[in-house]
């Protein structure tokens, strides 16, 4: 391998000033806080204001109240409780991982990852492992403790450059979460917001959690093509002209990272045994026509139908069972205390997120009462219609914004608990529907995550980089992931508008049109 000077400095300049300055902002549950205070201000001075727009559906004149009188302050208290419990995103979260804390905490998620990248072909290398990161998605953020160090020491096992290894496991978990092979915790959450964003407008529209499904199960091929093309002929070359390796694994005879014990083999086939039984035993449930999973009219993807209602605690169940085969099959596990304990470890993370949701509750309930979200996307939308820009650059505009916000603000969840709620109604009023508008802003939030310094596991993904190159930095890593966001956010796009064009479903009960109601 050979080495040149580093190329110019200029990106890691910016990407430097993206960081001090993203550094500064308050923490994102402060953020909230303060979004509530100004609400709160808001509808205090728009309540004397007279607007002469008109609600779609109950046909009454806009009025913004004044959530700081005493009446509705006193609402606000009283209902606190019930807006902390009622926010959608809190147990469906909680939920979910509590299923992902025993099958992780078991070692079943690890040895799963292993096995998929052990029988790997070195000129597959690349596709095989952006395709298992993708297929981690259902991981979660544990993913990232396994995936990115396994894919490293596969890539160095084979002659390659580990950072390249990095990179692309990187690129596929993180950077192609739009794209997905199974449904994963987001989309529950995800379709939470929506859903109640979308009520500002249609008290009664439904929006399935499987939504986006068709085009994340679409886009899984064109991501892998993209990151494949990206790490081969852009990534890797650069890597080896910049970042010379300049240290080794400690001992490199355990490079193989497929070696797994007699006892763990054993406790896999068993596991996987188990949860093929289950999958089977659901699709033999769901099967018959006038299965109790189905909904009245028969149908097994309607937000009426128990299957589907019951999505979350199927997860939850899915996750939990063959962690407790495999975790008392392999010894993991040795009494019951042990499997509180792995749920309780992985929750640990939630404690943040659980502060994050009392308060972003209290700033949904008032943004919805006050009537504020209401005005702007009305507004809005009557500015787009002056604008008489097509459907499709509006769309486009949404997800450049998106795009631009996730640079500094990476948490999916805490932009779209605000962006949700003046884009979904905004591009309803337009003929939009809320699960297109979801499709495109989890194309630019997914595509960025990658290239931005405030990424919450940057930092360890750095250490990754200097176990093989001392000097790796935000810098490097900033540099080496950029081209996947472009890349990403061409794809993405690129597919979503052909979907749109040729018309094929986003997903269960999704459309690509909104009835206008007209005023």
């Amino acid at each position: 391998m050979t080495s040149t000077k580093p190329q110019s400095g200029a990106l890691n300049k910016f990407l430097n000033v993206v960081e001090t300055l993203g550094n500064k902002l308050p923490n994102i549950t402060m953020l909230f806080i303060y979004a509530l205070i100004l609400t709160l201000v808001v509808s205090f001075a728009l309540s004397y204001v007279n607007f002469d727009y008109i609600h779609p559906s109950t046909k009454e004149q806009i009025h913004i109240l004044n959530m700081l009188s005493y009446e509705n302050l006193l609402q606000l208290v009283i209902n606190s409780v019930k807006n902390f419990m009622g926010f959608p995103p809190l147990g469906i979260t909680i939920v979910v991982t509590l299923g992902i804390g025993i099958a992780e905490g078991s070692g079943f998620i690890h040895i799963l990852i292993k096995k998929l990248l052990a029988i790997t072909p070195k000129k597959l290398l690349t596709p095989t492992v952006v395709f298992v990161s993708v297929l981690c998605h259902i991981a979660s953020d544990s993913a990232y403790t396994i995936l990115m160090p396994v894919s490293a020491l596969l890539f160095y096992a084979s002659g390659r450059h580990p950072l390249a290894g990095i990179a692309c496991s990187f690129a596929g978990l993180a950077g192609g979460f739009t794209a997905s092979f199974t449904p994963s915790m987001i989309d529950p959450i995800m379709q939470g917001f929506t859903e109640n964003a979308a009520h500002i407008i249609d008290p009664n529209y439904s929006v399935n959690v499987l939504c986006n499904y068709f085009y994340a199960l679409g886009g899984t091929l064109f991501v892998i093509l993209a990151v494949w093309f990206v790490t081969d002929k852009i990534v890797e070359p650069r890597l080896y002209a910049t970042m010379p390796i300049d240290n080794k694994p400690e001992d490199d005879s355990n490079v193989n990272v497929a070696a797994i014990t007699k006892e763990e083999n054993k406790a896999y086939y068993l596991t996987v045994g188990v949860l093929a039984l289950m999958l089977l035993g659901l699709f033999a449930l769901c099967y018959p026509d006038n299965s109790v999973l189905r909904a009245p009219d028969g149908t097994l993807t309607s937000p009426k139908s128990p299957v589907m209602q019951a999505l979350v605690p199927i997860l939850f169940i899915y996750f939990s069972i063959p962690g407790l085969v495999y975790g008392f099959a392999v010894g993991k596990f040795k009494c019951a205390n042990d499997v509180i304990h792995a749920m309780e470890n992985l929750t640990k993370m939630l404690l943040s997120f659980i502060v994050f949701c009392f308060f972003a509750g209290q700033f949904l309930y008032v943004f919805n009462v006050s009537g504020i979200g209401s005005l702007l996307a009305i507004s809005g939308a009557e500015f787009l219609k002056e604008l008489g820009l097509p459907s499709g650059i509006t769309l486009f505009g949404i997800i450049l914004l998106t795009a631009c916000l996730n640079i500094l603000i990476t948490s999916a969840t805490s932009k779209w608990a605000i962006l949700s709620t003046i884009f979904v109604p905004m591009l309803m009023m337009l003929g939009i529907s809320p699960e297109l508008t979801q499709a495109a802003f989890r194309v630019s939030d997914s595509a960025v995550n990658v290239s931005t310094p405030l990424f919450p596991f940057y930092p360890l993904l750095i250490l990754y980089c200097q176990q093989y190159c001392k000097k790796a930095g935000v810098g490097t890593l900033s540099s080496m992931m950029l081209p996947y966001t472009f890349a990403l956010l061409i794809v993405l796009t690129i597919v979503l508008y052909a979907y749109w064009f040729i018309g094929l479903p986003l997903g269960f009960n999704s459309y690509y049109d909104y009835p206008v109601v007209a005023q």
